[in-house]
């Protein structure tokens, strides 16, 4: 078992956040095995017709053509470690979910960030459900609603926990993981999601 029981979590945003401060057990030990044991690789993003290298390393595992795009890029799944494949699985059985895939981002220290953006893209389907773990560093997760540039205030995130971005808060927020000055540990994401539409290679 990788989860802890028991658990409730905190209602934020009128219930569109849901929020475990604590829910991963034995976090310490998963951390130190995603870290060595995940094949993390730079990438890039295409901005305004220019390639970009993202600040931060990352890696998409999945089902079988379970093909994911954004900013461009389209990412082929990799087989599921089989520790995500059981997080996955009990995450599911926890919260009813029938998530597929999961998007591992790798925050080597406070520098490395992710700009404002929702998980709206059409293969999540029109109302997707992502489950976000938290490991190592606290970082904070920032929020604004869709259209507005002010942030609307954040929510830092403890080793261990879970954040499920519930259906509908893709439509009406945004979300960022902004830089921390002093931060020199590494922060693992891990957003669990559901495939509706498999994107074509080509």
């Amino acid at each position: 078992m990788l989860l802890l029981s028991g658990m409730t979590p905190e209602q934020l945003l009128d219930g569109q956040l849901s929020y475990y401060p604590e829910l991963i057990r034995d976090s310490d030990t998963l951390l130190q095995i995603l870290l060595s044991e995940l094949p993390w690789h730079s990438d890039s993003v295409r901005v305004y017709g220019k390639e970009h290298t993202i600040p931060r390393r990352q890696c998409w595992l999945g089902d079988t053509g379970l093909n994911y795009t954004y900013s461009g890029k389209t990412l082929q799944p990799l087989a599921w470690h089989p520790r995500l494949k059981t997080l996955n699985h009990e995450l599911n059985q926890a919260l009813g979910l029938a998530n597929n895939s999961v998007l591992c981002n790798l925050y080597r220290n406070g520098q490395d960030t992710m700009g404002w953006h929702s998980d709206d893209e059409p293969e999540l389907g029109p109302a997707p459900v992502v489950v976000s773990v938290s490991l190592g560093a606290e970082r904070d997760f920032a929020l604004r609603r869709k259209g507005q540039s002010r942030m609307y205030g954040k929510l830092p995130l403890a080793h261990g926990s879970v954040l499920v971005m519930n259906a509908g808060m893709q439509t009406c927020w945004q979300h960022a993981l902004p830089r921390r000055a002093g931060i020199e540990a590494a922060r693992i994401n891990l957003t669990f999601r559901c495939l509706a539409n498999p994107a074509p290679l080509f």
